[in-house]
């Protein structure tokens, strides 16, 4: 038989419906595995090439997915996005990224201009600067929505996140433990839950220990890095903390760059501790002692949630996922034993 090779050729030469070709051809849970290999040998053996227009026409699907968030320089993004690209890879979607810079204008005007049909869903990371729970409150009805890392808590949604307070309990008490009274907090997310769940176990791991919270050794992250250079070189000035404890990567080089600044030695004058997905922490000098969330984990369950509601496959499961988060001990708290 000569002619166009499409799925209605191969049904008919296989003398099965055109259905249960186009179901093998995307390997349907419905199919046997020896149906299946009748199909896909056929369709190598005449060349056939599926016309991904013509199939996404029929199911009204873009096969593309969207991922906003505040920034991909950022090393725990860009890791997240290799999860999720990964996952959607293996259902044949393709994935847009977007950058919002933490800004929630561009964030909305970039969700808004995707309610068109572009894509099938959204999965995103929700910018600092403002709490916007009523426009993503509507927004969840309207697109298949994921949030991760950065959530609103209280939407009806999957939403993807790690231990926040716990690790920050851990990690406050681990600089107790190194003898540390004064531990300054770089605030960072305090408008979001993360940030503030973050803040909530530093307290409670000081309070725990008896140790009163002085609120001059809590310092709020400014976008630009010089400022937070300054601001934390003014704090060292000001009150001589004897511990660091960044609540977000964006602090962690400049309290290095303040103490290189100020000549404080680290960990001897001073101690440091960050939530840092950074490769380089083991570089630095000293190496920094880091809370690293699994960032590619939270990426490959954030798409996995997107393609349950794809699907319809995640009706009625937990929609609260929460992954830990390590404490990985470097030189920079002075007290850790250095692997064997």
């Amino acid at each position: 038989m000569s002619g166009e090779v499409n799925i209605k050729r191969l049904a008919q030469e296989l003398n099965l419906s055109i259905a249960t070709v186009s179901k093998a051809l995307n390997d349907s849970y419905e199919i046997s595995l020896k149906t299946k290999t009748r199909v896909l040998t056929l369709a190598k053996e005449l060349n056939y090439t599926p016309n991904p227009a013509a199939s996404n026409l029929r199911s009204n699907k873009t096969k593309t997915i969207a991922v906003i968030i505040p920034n991909i320089a950022n090393n725990f993004f860009s890791l997240a996005i290799k999860g999720i690209e990964e996952i959607a890879r293996q259902y044949g979607y393709h994935v847009l990224i977007y950058q919002t810079h933490e800004d929630i204008e561009t964030e909305m005007l970039f969700t808004n201009s995707l309610l068109n049909g572009r894509v099938d869903g959204i999965l995103t990371s929700v910018s600092s600067n403002e709490y916007n729970n009523d426009y993503y409150r509507d927004l969840v009805k309207k697109i298949p929505l994921v949030f991760f890392d950065r959530v609103y808590e209280s939407l009806d949604a999957f939403k993807i996140t790690t231990d926040d307070y716990q690790i920050s309990f851990n990690a406050t008490e681990h600089l107790i433990e190194c003898g540390c009274t004064q531990i300054a907090y770089l605030y960072g997310l305090e408008k979001l839950p993360a940030g503030r769940t973050r803040f909530a176990g530093y307290k409670d791991a000081l309070a725990a220990h008896g140790i009163s919270i002085d609120e001059n050794l809590i310092l709020h992250y400014q976008p630009e890095e010089n400022e937070n250079v300054t601001n934390i070189v003014n704090l060292f000035q000001s009150h001589k903390p004897d511990a660091i404890f960044s609540s977000i990567e964006e602090f962690a080089i400049p309290a290095y760059l303040a103490c290189k600044e100020l000549k404080l030695q680290i960990p001897d004058d001073v101690k440091i501790i960050s939530f840092s997905n950074l490769s380089s922490a083991k570089l630095l000098n000293p190496s920094l002692t880091t809370i690293t969330q699994p960032a590619f984990e939270i990426g490959i369950e954030a798409a996995k949630c997107l393609f349950k509601i794809l699907t319809k496959r995640g009706i009625g499961d937990d929609q609260n996922i929460v992954l830990k988060s390590v404490l990985i001990k470097r030189e920079s708290t002075g007290c850790w034993e250095k692997p064997a």
